[in-house]
């Protein structure tokens, strides 16, 4: 689908932004490329559709050499979504979606029809297609440039640190939501990043880009955890590389252990030993938070139920990963992780050390 042939990108400075950079990226896969400021891994986004054009080298998007297209038909067919969005502000929300179709030649009343839905597609309410982008949070932008890049429906999706700008927890929602439509779309993406474990989360392929534009290594996300190309790779992840790809590994096999679940209207009649955790859950069977002890004095003095528990850490739901499991575990402040059902309910806890047996008997094995 894109192919990219001994391409370099030098300025006329005399700096070399991309140095023969040879990969191919696969129909309908997601690539991300990684690395630090300045390793040429946006440039080399950015020749895909023309926004800067290579030096020398050879990049063929379905065939075709970029450079015998004309920039804007090819920019028309190319999906592109940046950090913070980009959207006009002087534009309704609707008709920054609408943007592409209308400037290919479908009238406004159809492209506005068509936004709507693309809308929705994306986890937003269409009733927010008649505000102005200022009117909106970031995670709702951000939201907003995705369903402007897939309006037209082109089959490539170029994304330059779309997620940066917004905080920790709106990006876990949108890296959800963007697994979600790709799943459903099946797109050939190419994704911007300086994270890691944005990368190895996301990607089918990382390209891990280094100094010079130097590209250094190309693999599955779990390889390039286990198997660094390089000292500079090995470095770029970190130390707890082992750890992150714990995300590779099902957890299906871990035994659950009862977790000692009362609701508010019980906590008041309350006794626990000392250091001792019961886990305080809505009406519903979510989890709200651990108290102990002393939890339970607090509680009994007058103060709400929130200044009174423990929030419960990360949760680790059904499909979730060996990493996910030891994570609910390390951050819970009873050292029992919580694992819940699909409708978020307590269905029971996780050790940390089970984790680890589980881990040591699929090496053994042979499994993934």
């Amino acid at each position: 689908m894109i192919t990219f042939e001994n391409v370099t990108k030098k300025y006329p400075d005399g700096t070399t932004a991309v140095d023969d950079l040879t990969m191919h990226v696969d129909k309908g896969s997601f690539t991300v490329f990684v690395g630090p400021s300045g390793c040429g891994k946006t440039t080399s986004m950015r020749m895909i559709n023309r926004m800067t054009d290579l030096t020398s080298g050879v990049l063929t998007v379905d065939g075709a050499d970029v450079r015998t297209v004309d920039p804007v038909k090819l920019r028309l067919g190319i999906g592109y979504v940046i950090q913070n969005a980009g959207l006009m502000p002087h534009q309704r929300v609707v008709d920054n979606v609408a943007t592409v179709p209308v400037l290919r030649g479908e009238s406004r009343r159809a492209a506005r029809k068509a936004a709507l839905e693309v809308l929705e597609r994306v986890g937003l309410d269409p009733k927010l297609a008649g505000r102005y982008p200022a009117q909106l949070s970031g995670g709702q932008q951000q939201r907003v440039g995705v369903a402007r890049a897939l309006a037209a429906d082109p089959p490539i999706l170029l994304m330059d640190e779309p997620f940066s700008a917004v905080d920790p927890n709106v990006r876990d929602d949108l890296q959800a939501e963007m697994q979600r439509l790709q799943a459903e779309l099946n797109k050939t993406i190419v994704f911007v990043t300086h994270d890691i474990d944005e990368a190895v989360k996301l990607g089918d392929k990382v390209a891990v880009f280094g100094p010079g534009g130097v590209l250094q290594q190309y693999d599955e996300p779990e390889r390039v955890l286990s198997n660094p190309a390089s000292d500079f790779v090995a470095g770029f992840i970190g130390r707890d590389r082992g750890y992150r790809s714990l995300q590779f590994r099902e957890a299906g096999e871990l035994p659950l252990y009862d977790i000692r679940q009362i609701f508010e209207s019980e906590v008041r009649d309350l006794i626990l030993a000392p250091r001792s955790w019961v886990l305080v859950c809505n009406p519903d069977g979510t989890p709200f938070g651990w108290m102990d002890d002393a939890g339970a004095e607090v509680y009994r003095s007058g103060k709400s139920l929130y200044d009174s528990v423990i929030a419960g850490g990360s949760l680790f739901g059904p499909d979730g990963t060996l990493r996910q499991a030891l994570d609910a575990a390390l951050s819970s402040p009873s050292g029992l992780g919580v694992a819940t059902d699909e409708d978020g309910r307590v269905r029971g806890g996780v050790r940390g050390d089970d984790v680890l047996v589980a881990l040591d008997r699929q090496r053994r094995t042979g499994q993934r």
